[in-house]
């Protein structure tokens, strides 16, 4: 029986950061913080966290962020790497029921998620739901692909994504001026049994909150809770 996605989060997050570095390299995160326009100052959701990766990209630029991820152990990494009472507030939930307020956050982030979850388009809404008018919602994931050692041994739960159902998706949750891209790099990985190696290409998804910004460049409402 396949691992359950939490289960297998939770025994990994010690050894994730180098996992991570060789799936696909910061030049995914990177990508994903320029179409999003991040801004100094705004307040930013990292959705499925992990171990911090996006949110590190984050704080590097000035920014505030809620990580919100499902395993304690992956927020216990954040906790030691970033620290308490800072810049970084940890929150234990799932991108299917976010525990955010409508409209609380000027950006939402979501690496490697997607594919993790049991409904892509209802964690879009909610991804899309806690967007301020205005905000962005960015999503790198994975193409579409047929190595099933991935489901298996990564408990992936779907097989990577056609660009033109995650467009829809988006879409469908309210964004505007939706876009999805080829996010420059391949996600690899090798079976645990060496006999077989994945190269899957990354996709990066965009879209507007649908609504005009209230707030003036440079403000951050704190009253996200």
């Amino acid at each position: 029986m396949m691992v359950e996605s939490r289960t297998y989060f939770e025994a990994v997050a010690p050894q994730w950061d180098a996992l991570r570095k060789g799936f696909f390299s910061d030049a995914v995160r990177e990508k994903a913080l320029d179409v999003a326009g991040v801004e100094p100052g705004r307040l930013a959701a990292d959705i499925g966290a992990g171990s911090g990766f996006v949110t590190e990209g984050l704080l590097r630029r000035g920014l505030r962020v809620i990580a919100v991820d499902r395993s304690e152990a992956m927020l216990e990494e954040m906790r030691r790497k970033f620290g308490e009472g800072g810049a970084v507030d940890y929150l234990n939930g799932g991108a299917e029921a976010l525990p955010l307020e409508d409209r609380s956050v000027d950006y939402a982030f979501a690496n490697m998620c997607l594919h993790h979850v049991d409904s892509p388009p209802a964690a879009i809404r909610e991804m899309a739901r806690i967007v301020k008018p205005g905000g962005r919602l960015v999503i790198t994931d994975l193409d579409r692909h047929n190595f099933e050692f991935l489901r298996t041994e990564h408990c992936d739960r779907w097989m990577g994504f056609d660009r033109p159902d995650v467009a829809l998706w988006m879409s469908e949750a309210g964004l505007q001026d939706v876009q999805v891209d080829c996010a420059g790099e391949n996600c690899c990985a090798a079976s645990q049994s060496g006999d077989r190696e994945a190269a899957v290409g990354i996709f990066v998804a965009w879209g507007i909150r649908r609504g005009h910004a209230h707030m003036r460049p440079g403000r951050v409402d704190n009253r996200h809770w």
